[in-house]
This record gives structure tokens, C-alpha cells and sequence, in this order.
């Protein structure tokens, strides 16, 4: 499955959105996921948070790389 980002053209009926066609429930983790950073970085009250959210992306990136390649 190909990841499609937001598009800012939502809606809420039925299991997928219309705009992205993500379904509402991945929408959902998806949002979990990133409270869950922005609250970490708030938490440890980041200064540089450019270099905190860049470097999160490229950890996960390689882990997803690496597991990827294991397969």
C-alpha cells in the first residue's frame, strides 16, 4: 500500500476519506502517533525542534530500511 498524505480536503462519512483515501482509522493512529512526538518534544521543552523532528524521521526511516531488507 503507497502512503497518501493529507491533502487538507477532508471528510468524515464512510471508512475512507475522500480527499487522501486513507481510512479514518489509520487517520486516527497516524494522529496518535504525531501527538505523541509533539507532546514528547514539549515535554523535554526542545529548543531546536527542526533537529528533533528531522532526526525522529531519519531513525525511523533506517529502521524501516533495515527491516525492509531483512524480509
Amino acid at each position: 500500500m503507497k502512503f497518501s498524505p493529507c491533502i487538507d480536503k477532508c471528510t468524515y462519512e464512510g471508512t475512507h476519506c475522500e480527499g487522501c483515501g486513507r481510512t479514518h482509522v489509520e487517520i486516527a493512529a497516524t494522529k496518535k502517533i504525531v501527538m505523541a512526538i509533539v507532546n514528547f518534544a514539549q515535554e523535554q521543552e526542545y529548543e531546536n525542534i527542526d533537529d528533533f523532528v528531522n532526526a525522529v524521521g531519519q531513525s525511523a526511516l533506517k529502521k524501516l530500511n533495515k527491516a525492509a531488507a531483512e524480509k
